[in-house]
Order: C-alpha cells, then structure tokens, then sequence
C-alpha cells in the first residue's frame, strides 16, 4: 500500500527519518529550490529518489494546502508497545497513550509534542481512533516519523507497563488538580490523555493509578485534548529534568 504525504516539512522528515520507502517526489512548477526544498532535493538525491517537477494543479488535486511538493511513500510503519519499552531502556520509559482521539489536528500537535520531549512513545487503540494519516504527518510537522507509534489495546497496554513499573497517569476533568512538582509526574511515567467529547473510557479510567487534571483559573471549563494534553507532557517532561 502505497499513500501521499505532503508539505514541505513532512516531505522533508519522511527522507530524513528513513523509516519509510519512499517511491517519488514531486515539486511543483515555478518552486524555487532553495530552503527546505533544496533540503528535500539533497536528501532525495542521496536516497535516489526520483524526482518530478509537475504543473501545480496536480499536487492541488491531493491537498489544496500541499506547499507545492508531494511524495508517494509507503504505508506509515507502526511499532509495539515492547519496541518503545526496549526504546526506553537506560531511561525512565515517558509513554503517551490517546484514548481514542479524533482530531488528526489534536494528534498531529500532541507527536509533535511528545517527539519534542523525548517521548519513547505512544500508544493509540486499535480502532474508533485517528490512525497516522497524512494529515495528522501534516499536522505534526513530520514528527510522526521520528515517533514509535503503536496500535495496540489501551486496557492490555496499561497493565503491561504497570508490570514494568511504569505509573499510568490519566487525564481527565474529573480528576484531582494537580500540582506543582507532583510527584504523580516524576519517573517512569506512562500519559492517558482522552478523546475529545468523552475523555477517558470507563475501564481505562479504572487501569490507571491516579486520574489527575489541570488547575484552571480562568472562565472556560477545559482545554482541548491536544492542548491539555501538550500541558501536562511539558509538565512531566520538568518533572523528569
């Protein structure tokens, strides 16, 4: 299976992660090659990549917003939850798990997080969830190909990294504040972050060690999931510094 990824940032980290197979690349008239693109032709032609230079209407065809470059790739590769906890050997294992997120936007902004913190990894449910689509390598700037990434059952997930003594920490608004230095955010951390209408699913609730939520001062009553999400991964993140 082949598929399309496009935008000059998720182009770019396709090549450079080197996870996937990439089969073409196409650019379109009139682009000038300097910048990232010049980036993305150096890289192609160390890989041996063929590239096409193409009239834009075409690349408009598979994204309106494509920044005038496209590449035909092979099929996101998905990890396991044992790769990202052999990923983490030497460290503490920092894991985010999505409880059947939605919004490729929210889940493209939360890889891009998590990549930019040292996540060794996230785990999203098998299905009713957002899979790594080109949209969502779009809407992380391309960080989803530098990430382990695996599709697994969130309940079975937990207690496999309880019994390697990970501490799995829910967030939902129905937990406790938390706060400042908590020590619920320190060491071997595994992240449950819910979906955008429902939060967290009854018996994912019930897996994790503590459910906690973000204080909020001001009049609206939460943050979206990417968001809180982000919020509470920076906060580990200090926690672990």
């Amino acid at each position: 299976m082949k598929e399309l990824i496009y935008s000059r940032n998720a182009v770019y980290e396709t090549l450079r992660a080197k996870r996937r197979q990439v089969f073409s690349v196409e650019i379109a008239d009139g682009v000038q090659d300097k910048g990232r693109i010049d980036e993305i032709l150096a890289l192609a032609k160390e890989q041996k990549v063929k590239v096409n230079r193409v009239p834009r209407p075409k690349l408009d065809k598979v994204h309106q917003n494509n920044q005038g470059i496209v590449a035909e790739v092979s099929k996101y590769p998905y990890s396991d939850v044992v790769e990202i906890l052999d990923h983490a050997k030497g460290e503490q294992p920092f894991i985010l798990l999505l409880d059947s997120l939605q919004d490729p936007q929210n889940f493209g902004t939360l890889i891009r997080t998590a990549e930019a913190l040292g996540v060794h990894g996230i785990v999203i449910p098998l299905a009713r969830t957002v899979d790594v689509t080109p949209a969502v390598v779009n809407a992380s700037s391309g960080a989803s190909e530098h990430m382990l990434i695996a599709q697994a059952n969130l309940s079975q997930t937990i207690d496999a990294l309880k019994e390697n003594d990970v501490w799995v920490v829910g967030l939902d608004q129905a937990g406790a504040e938390i706060e400042a230095g908590s020590r619920h955010l320190k060491g071997a951390l595994g992240l449950v972050v819910g979906s955008e209408g429902e939060g967290l699913h009854d018996l994912v609730r019930k897996k994790c060690d503590i459910v906690l939520k973000l204080p909020m001062k001001g009049q609206i009553e939460s943050l979206n999931a990417a968001v809180a999400g982000s919020v509470a991964l920076y906060l580990a993140y200090l926690n672990r510094s």
